[in-house]
């Protein structure tokens, strides 16, 4: 591991801090390690959720440092774009359940990094925004397109076009985060969330995910009969079988994650 990014293991649940102070910028290389953890993650039978936060009270990521980008290398700015796509794409497709929580400023990218998680929880304090514009930019880790999913074409345009800052409450009412926690326990409640993931087939979970994420890219009806097939597919999973098993005889279940 790297300087910026801290792993640990919670039995089934990764933990990743963010830990390049003071604000928790990401690099190139920061980005490319991210890709690799994941794909570690992707292999490990015994992960089933993973858990994102900044280190400290005030930052859980700031984006980008804005140095990186005070030149007119083309060539650089292309591969820092691509970096912060590659990384972010990679943390969208994680097999299982990613949980974003904002412990603080959550700016451009740092913001991105948080979109690209399955849930986001947030402290009271925190504070979202996809500033770039500002500066002559614009979202290149998907936050263009993620922000809109989510919250809808009006509010992405105020924060994208506006530059506007959200509150956690804010961030709340329009539905870009799902809770708001106590001042310091983000982690500790993100963690709870995961220990719920636990308690869901890993196998059924991927495929649920793969559906849902289905739902932005293709008409409704489209994937009705890829649900099916998903379905009938898991009886080639030793989890399917595990979980009915397990219901039947009232015994709570023991995935293999296969």
């Amino acid at each position: 591991m790297s300087e910026a990014l801290t792993l640990d293991t919670r039995g089934h649940t990764a933990l990743l801090t963010f830990t390049n102070p003071p604000a928790h910028t990401w690099t190139p290389e920061s980005l490319n390690e991210l890709v690799l953890i994941i794909e570690k993650l992707n292999v490990d039978k015994n992960n089933y959720a993973l858990v994102l936060t900044g280190q400290g009270e005030k930052f859980f990521s700031a984006g980008a440092d804005l140095n990186r980008f005070n030149h007119d290398d083309k060539g650089q700015a292309f591969e820092f774009a691509h970096a912060f796509g590659r990384g972010f794409e990679a943390l969208a497709n994680y097999n299982g359940v990613a949980i974003a929580a904002i412990n603080g400023y959550a700016m451009g990218g740092g913001l991105e990094v948080a979109l690209a998680c399955d849930v986001r929880i947030a402290e009271p304090h925190a504070q979202m925004a996809l500033p770039e514009a500002g500066v002559g930019l614009l979202p290149c880790g998907m936050g263009s397109q993620q922000l809109a999913w989510l919250v809808g074409e009006q509010w992405a345009k105020r924060m994208i076009l506006l530059g506007e800052r959200l509150s956690a409450k804010q961030a709340l009412a329009i539905g870009l985060i799902s809770e708001v926690v106590e001042a310091g326990s983000v982690v500790e409640q993100a963690l709870l969330l995961a220990t719920k993931v636990e308690k869901q087939s890993p196998t059924s979970v991927r495929y649920c995910k793969e559906l849902i994420m289905a739902a932005r890219e293709q008409p409704l009806n489209s994937n009705f009969s890829t649900e099916r097939e998903l379905f009938v597919k898991l009886w080639d999973s030793q989890d399917q079988k595990e979980g009915v098993a397990a219901f039947v005889e009232k015994r709570p279940p023991l995935w293999k994650n296969a």
